[in-house]
């Protein structure tokens, strides 16, 4: 495993059409402390030059992360315009510039479905609002894989469809208001340390 990490606790959020006032929310709302891995992959521009990273989480938690990059504990990452973000079972972050997945590159199936092989049971999949399908299957694999799959309560969404789509056609998933969500990942995080520890 040499350079390697061992990531044992990994979330994948995805979101598109109204999901950013939620991660902007999410991530002022993730204590110093949180050391999940977190992946970002959210429907964006291609060409437009953008800040996102710092306009979601303006403390610099968020960053782009560089193909290869070995991923870090208590480190947000956000899918980089343009690319699928993959996540490779040595804990390194593939960038990949494949064929568009429901219209999307970045695509939110493409990380979901990569983590779910790569982590399994160390994965928690969150899907916010959204006005297309993309995550769905993804999360439908996340939870095959014994992995944990949080989603927008559609009523809370700007974009009902994505939510909507996943509560429809998955078992075994939770459905939260945004709080409902944060609150959460708070919780699971802190257990998980606390199992460390003990």
């Amino acid at each position: 495993m040499s350079g390697h990490t061992h990531i044992d606790n990994l979330v994948v959020i995805g979101g598109s059409m109204g999901s950013f006032p939620v991660l902007i929310t999410l991530f002022a709302s993730l204590p110093p402390e949180y050391s999940a891995t977190v992946i970002v992959v959210v429907h964006r521009p291609k060409n437009v030059k953008s800040q996102l990273e710092h306009m979601l989480c303006p403390d610099g938690r968020l960053k782009e992360p560089d193909d290869k990059e070995i991923m870090q504990p208590g480190v947000f990452y956000l899918a980089p315009q343009n690319y699928h973000l993959l996540v490779e079972a040595d804990g390194t972050i593939a960038l990949d510039t494949a064929e568009t997945i429901n219209y999307s590159r970045p695509s939110i199936d493409a990380t979901f479905l990569s983590a779910a092989a790569a982590f399994s049971t160390r994965v928690t999949g969150v899907l916010l609002s959204g006005a297309n399908k993309d995550g769905v299957e993804g999360l439908g694999e996340i939870i095959k894989h014994g992995g944990r799959a949080l989603v927008q309560e559609p009523a809370t969404a700007m974009s009902a469809i994505m939510p909507g789509a996943a509560i429809e056609k998955l078992d075994g998933i939770e459905v939260y208001a945004p709080e409902g969500i944060i609150t959460a990942l708070i919780k699971s995080d802190r257990e998980y340390n606390n199992g460390k520890t003990e």
